[in-house]
């Protein structure tokens, strides 16, 4: 038998389909550990805790009077809806006012000037957030759509499992395929990099914070700080998680696709522009987090399905088992999701664009030295200020 020596390319064919083998498994046993909010009960608990729902909005007038509408809906009986203006250039403000005069749960504030040292969007959370006077506090996005049974399955899974946050995962609405793919890949790096179905064990520094919906206990958003702890953190959804999950509250994340809608971005264009603000947050601002995350993911996620054309033999056998695994992976993610499963064929394009957006979001935050959002410039200095290291003095009473 003769002996066929393995040449620097087969190790790293190999490594890749170990490597993503391992990824696989973690992301298909994760997310099928990840309860859903449809086998939960749509009636509310006996006495069911009072919820504030709390929503900022900044030029919000495309999509706020549907989102609104499905909030003034739901067949949950003691909620209070809270909607903090944003300093809006557009009708947000107006429709908001006439809205408000048709229903007494609908209380509106206008924020007219945005104080030093806080993002808009915190600030504007902070401010609803004390004027609630719910137990629970849901903060939400003023894109969202919501079916009316959903706050009532929610609060009763938060009860029923004593937890102290509960953030729920929604279904993205996109115009294109090809965004609808980029939205349903991106969901597999999200997963991948905070590992979500971590976020109930006690032991894991993994935390999980959707901006669609976080609900949580007003007692333990008061002791970490709110928002205001988190005031120039542009990934204010799952920083707010980690603040709750490092002071020691209890977490978890649910399903519910079914019952919660958002159109995520309505253009590439508006993706690009979109994840600008928290693409290189979400890494602390590291720039080599940036850089070894991009080349892995180039390297596990893109690089294989280009090699399958590009290489011979062995070389292209394991980077064709590591393509095809990867297909097979991220349509087995969006089925969770209420996304395409065939959608996993793009994977390839949308992977490259994530990578793209990744380094020009990075290396646009450097040259400018800070991010431009919604009409607002905040420096990089400033933003830096607010890291959320792991050690806290917070404990819950």
């Amino acid at each position: 038998m003769s002996y066929i020596p393995m040449t620097t390319l087969c190790w790293v064919a190999v490594a890749t389909l170990v490597l993503t083998m391992l990824a696989a498994l973690d992301l298909m046993v994760g997310n099928r550990s990840i309860a859903a909010l449809r086998d939960v009960s749509p009636d509310p608990p006996s006495v069911p805790p009072a919820v504030s729902v709390i929503v900022a909005a900044r030029n919000e007038q495309r999509n706020i009077r549907e989102a609104l509408q499905s909030l003034l809906h739901l067949d949950y009986p003691d909620y209070e809806l809270i909607v903090v203006d944003d300093r809006s250039g557009d009708a947000t403000g107006c429709i908001l006012d006439g809205m408000a005069t048709t229903d007494s749960r609908l209380k509106v504030s206008h924020v007219e000037a945005l104080p030093p040292g806080w993002l808009g969007k915190n600030h504007a959370l902070w401010v609803g957030s004390g004027q609630a006077r719910g137990k629970l506090l849901l903060f939400t996005d003023a894109d969202i759509v919501m079916e009316p049974t959903l706050i009532a399955r929610a609060v009763t899974f938060l009860e029923n499992n004593r937890l102290d946050h509960l953030a729920v995962t929604p279904s993205i609405r996109m115009p294109t395929t090809f965004l609808e793919m980029f939205g349903t890949a991106f969901i597999v790096f999200f997963s991948l990099f905070s590992r979500p179905w971590k976020a109930r064990d006690p032991k894991s520094r993994c935390h999980i914070g959707i901006g669609a919906f976080n609900l949580v206990r007003t007692s333990a958003y008061r002791q970490v700080g709110g928002h205001e702890t988190i005031r120039l953190r542009p990934d204010d959804d799952i920083k707010l998680g980690k603040i709750i999950k490092r002071a020691g509250f209890r977490q978890d994340v649910a399903y519910a696709p079914e019952f919660m809608t958002v159109e995520w971005y309505a253009s590439l264009r508006e993706v690009i522009r979109g994840l600008e603000k928290n693409a290189f947050s979400g890494t602390d601002y590291s720039i080599p987090l940036v850089l070894a995350g991009s080349s892995l993911l180039a390297l596990c996620s893109i690089w294989p399905f280009a090699a399958v054309f590009l290489t011979r033999g062995a070389v292209q056998g394991a980077y064709l088992a590591t393509a095809v695994l990867i297909t097979l992976v991220v349509a087995d993610s969006a089925r969770f999701h209420h996304a395409r499963p065939w959608h996993a064929i793009g994977y390839p394009l949308t992977a490259s664009l994530f990578v793209f957006i990744l380094l020009r979001t990075m290396l646009l935050n450097l040259r400018q030295g800070g991010i431009h959002w919604r009409g607002t410039f905040y420096p990089l200095n400033e933003l830096k200020s607010n890291r959320i290291p792991w050690h806290s003095l917070d404990k819950p009473a």
